[in-house]
């Protein structure tokens, strides 16, 4: 179940406004939601604006990485 600030936040990515959508961006990145990964992996691939792409990319990453680090097998 996705919250709603994640889907507040996915939603402003399709704003007109660059800044709009990196903000949100930002929020979705310090959620760590691994609910965003989809629409910011949209964002990554069909974003006109490289800046918001780059961001895009670079929190999908953290997303990813911290929600794979939490789901793997502790090994001793």
């Amino acid at each position: 179940m996705v919250s709603r600030l994640v889907e507040y936040h996915i939603q402003r990515l399709k704003a007109k406004d660059p800044a709009v959508r990196l903000r949100s961006i930002e929020e979705l990145r310090l959620l760590g939601d691994p609910a965003a990964l989809p629409a910011l992996e949209q964002v990554f691939r069909n974003d006109d604006d490289p800046e918001v792409r780059k961001a895009a990319q670079r929190a999908g990453r953290e997303i990813y990485d911290k929600h794979a680090a939490k789901s793997s097998p502790k090994t001793e």
